[in-house]
């Protein structure tokens, strides 16, 4: 059966989502289509407002066919009056919907703008965006592929995932990701590579590893982890960003402030872990004094009682930043 057929090569590929969590692409795939609806919805996720990320982009404009041909398949899992979206942050939507239409032609799927900023990207926000309602989380369970776009069944992945489910289905999945290089690189940009490559052989092998003394943040430009020199072995995560600082000519205070401003001018106010434990975080920063007893309880608040993803996020860089560069 063509239906069973892509999740068995999903399964076999061991493709997981490429917007940072990792889950196993063929589960939720499985899941959608299992799930009983007469309508169903799909979403691209290419809301990508996480600093220092680039490659929904990249893929977009280089193989924006692939990405359909992704939505395709999982509308032919689908009931026939189903419905799928390419959903855009704002300057991406400028740039990329006329061209996308062209290609989408008679196809259910639309091109949407994304109406808010960075916590658009989180699934449940993204759905209330999609119905024109408040621009805020919802509570999980139940998660979108079970309830989702006005109730029915909602497939989310991000554009990477489609891309990459493209080439499944073609034989041509070759175990690869993309890497955004930025930061103090030589040849920034985004880059297919191999998902087993460590950082140092990432750099190496894209002409970027550094001659200075260095560290890295991977897997965002604001919620990624802090590296050290001794630490590259490891492979990158999330949405595998990785931003390359000049430890000498970096300011570790001036960094984190930077990062979170970002989470405060982001953060939806709807929770108070995150609305309070930020604006505590950012006084610490400000102040540049650190009690270690105090962070580690807003850090324990944060991780353990947010609302959404975005309150989680904002322990990792401060806690690695905070133990390795000061």
């Amino acid at each position: 059966m063509k239906n069973k057929n892509i999740i068995a090569k999903l399964k076999t590929s061991g493709l997981k989502g490429r917007g940072g969590a990792d889950f196993p692409t063929y589960l939720k795939w499985q899941a959608f289509l299992d799930a009983n609806s007469d309508k169903k919805y799909i979403v691209a996720n290419g809301s990508e407002g996480e600093p220092a990320t680039l490659k929904d982009s990249y893929i977009v404009k280089n193989y924006p066919a692939d990405l359909i041909a992704g939505l395709k398949l999982a509308l032919e899992l689908s009931p026939k009056n189903s419905q799928a979206f390419i959903y855009l942050r704002k300057d991406y939507y400028k740039k990329y919907k006329k061209h996308l239409e062209k290609i989408i032609g008679n196809l259910p799927i639309t091109v949407f703008r994304e109406k808010g900023g960075y916590l658009s990207g989180e699934e449940t926000t993204l759905c209330q965006e999609i119905e024109n309602k408040i621009q805020r989380p919802r509570i999980k369970p139940p998660y979108p592929v079970q309830v989702g776009i006005h109730g029915r069944p909602t497939l989310i992945n991000n554009i990477e995932t489609f891309y990459h489910v493209a080439q499944i289905a073609k034989g041509q999945y070759k175990k690869t990701r993309f890497y955004t290089i930025l930061g103090k690189a030589l040849h920034k940009g985004v880059f297919e590579l191999p998902l087993d490559y460590s950082l140092e052989k990432i750099l190496k092998s894209t002409g970027n590893f550094p001659t200075f003394d260095y560290f890295l943040q991977v897997g965002g430009g604001a919620s990624g982890e802090i590296i050290l020199p001794k630490e590259i072995k490891r492979k990158a995560t999330g949405s595998g960003s990785i931003v390359i600082y000049d430890k000498e000519k970096t300011d570790p205070w001036t960094l984190m402030l930077g990062w979170i401003n970002f989470f405060m001018k982001e953060n939806c106010d709807k929770c108070t872990p995150c609305r309070e434990g930020t604006y505590r975080l950012r006084e610490m920063i400000r102040d540049q004094k650190i009690d270690k007893k105090s962070l580690e309880d807003l850090f324990f608040v944060l991780e353990n009682t947010s609302f959404c993803a975005l309150g989680k996020m904002v322990v990792l860089p401060f806690r690695s930043a905070i133990k390795k560069l000061l």
